[in-house]
């Protein structure tokens, strides 16, 4: 009791050294949204199923390597284009700053792809499911990997999702969790959505045995006729040693994109380098 009475004193006493007020500028000040799990399993596959095909001006940043490698290579001011087309096609051209001279160009259909690296004249063709170990992890840039990141697949109905919520200031999240259910249960997928406005702000990826397959954040979001797409996305795959940050400075949705655009024929001259099938990674 004694106690008790005292504290209030010494608060008043020690100049507000234990009480300390700010004010959040009302600029900063987040909105916490409310939402059900129905209700942003429905978002989430609405927005799947939403987005058939894209054509993206773009910069990129690809950064390959880590600290548990020792080597870090960051590739800077890297423009380029994407296209996409479900169900499983894409095309990503990266360009060298000033001269636009492409520094690769790769597609995938879903089952083989296929790169051009001008600078070592080479051709690389190898099935979408391979893991190759490669000296050099920008070598593990698959456009697959982006494709699965901007086309997502559907919750499916009847599956167990959990929810719930979560807070790492000064933002709050609701997270929805599909569970793997083959051999005993296993995350399969996280996907995260701000509560200030429920967009989606990150889609994790899990593999077997909660294998960390992809780490995908999306930023931006901004409408695109009656739709409504992120502009910023950071794909990390940590398995295969790299990051790729994607800024979309120009795009269009739904529009059909002719078959050929996704044709990537060995250039005459090049070293073809074909890799095998040994080894195939868990995939999204």
């Amino acid at each position: 009791m004694v106690l008790l009475a005292v504290l209030p004193v010494l608060a008043a006493g020690c100049g507000g050294a234990v009480k300390t007020v700010t004010r959040v500028p009302a600029a900063e000040m987040r909105p916490s949204l409310e939402a059900t799990a129905d209700h942003l399993v429905e978002q989430y596959n609405q927005q799947a199923r939403a987005v058939r095909s894209l054509n993206a001006g773009v910069e990129l940043n690809p950064v390959a390597g880590s600290t548990y490698t020792g080597v870090i290579e960051d590739y800077h001011d890297v423009r380029g284009f994407i296209l996409a087309q479900r169900p499983a096609s894409i095309r990503m051209i990266g360009q060298a700053p000033v001269v636009a001279k492409n520094i690769f160009d790769m597609v995938s259909d879903g089952e083989t792809f296929r790169i051009f690296i001008p600078s070592k004249n080479k051709f690389v063709v190898g099935p979408t499911e391979l893991e190759r170990p490669a000296k050099k992890p920008i070598e593990n840039l698959r456009p697959q990997h982006l494709l699965d990141a901007l086309f997502w697949k559907e919750l499916p109905a009847g599956k167990t999702v959990l929810f719930e919520e979560f807070d790492a200031p000064p933002r709050r999240y609701y997270v929805l969790t599909q569970v793997r259910e083959a051999d005993g249960a296993e995350i399969a997928r996280k996907i995260w959505f701000d509560r200030a406005d429920l967009n989606i702000a990150r889609i994790q990826v899990y593999g077997t045995r909660g294998r960390l397959l992809a780490d995908i954040r999306y930023e931006d979001w901004q409408p695109v006729g009656e739709l409504r797409f992120p502009r910023h996305v950071w794909l990390v795959r940590p398995h295969d040693d790299y990051q790729l940050e994607v800024r979309i400075t120009k795009l269009t949705l739904n529009e059909d994109i002719a078959v050929e655009r996704f044709r990537l024929e060995q250039p005459p001259g090049t070293e073809l380098v074909r890799v095998g099938e040994e080894g195939k990674e868990d995939r999204p």
